[in-house]
């Protein structure tokens, strides 16, 4: 069975392009995202990596370390990173896991259907699909999402997801569908008027389930 939300990641040792890791460890105080890739030397892939590496200074901001994992080899994804600052315009400085024997792609589901054989192996040359999980300090999962192999992953919308469930876990309030920073937020239902009066000031009620208020800072 796959991971649900507020799991504790699996913890591992891995090596990487930029060395050995302990999973938590290295996740350290940060918030995390694991995401997934098929392959190194594919075009899909070399431009999500691409989009990840353009956006280091906003996971920085938002202290949280990004880590690849593909079925690749610790050499090939280090040539790999050349291309990807190549046709990216961007040198990709976060790690990539060598999961050349599918041990954390296992951990994680992050392998498709027909990975798997009768009697539960998996071929050597297997590929994982295009998961993205974003993990908190505390090492749990707080969301996931996969693409399968052909749909390149929108990583705007991870950046947004993470702003989002930063100001949620933080500030005890819910975001609305498409939220943006800087909008405004909701209420949770379980919270009383006089509650939300005291802990938010003013807010709007436009169902008696559902208030708006602005966005804590």
């Amino acid at each position: 069975m796959g991971l649900r939300i507020n799991d504790t990641v699996p913890n591992f040792t891995a090596e990487t392009d930029q060395g050995t890791i302990k999973f938590h460890d290295w996740i350290g105080d940060s918030w995390a995202i694991l995401f997934s890739h098929p392959k190194d030397f594919t075009p899909v892939c070399t431009t999500e990596f691409g989009a990840v590496a353009r956006l280091a200074d906003e996971w920085e901001k938002r202290g949280t370390k990004v880590i690849g994992v593909s079925v690749d080899g610790v050499e090939d994804h280090k040539k790999w990173k050349g291309d990807i600052e190549k046709a990216g315009g961007a040198k990709p400085g976060f790690p990539i896991i060598a999961d050349d024997g599918l041990e954390v792609s296992k951990a994680f589901d992050m392998l498709p259907a027909e990975a798997y054989l009768p009697d539960g192996r998996t071929p050597a040359d297997s590929a994982t699909v295009r998961s993205v999980f974003i993990i908190g300090p505390d090492k749990q999962l707080k969301l996931s999402m996969t693409y399968p192999m052909t749909v390149g992953r929108n990583f705007a919308e991870v950046l947004r997801a993470l702003d989002a469930l930063q100001m949620s876990t933080g500030k005890g309030v819910a975001t609305p569908a498409d939220w943006q920073t800087g909008q405004d937020v909701i209420i949770p239902a379980t919270v009383s008027d006089e509650d939300a009066k005291a802990k938010f000031g003013e807010f709007k009620t436009i169902l008696p389930y559902l208030r708006t208020t602005k966005a804590p800072t």
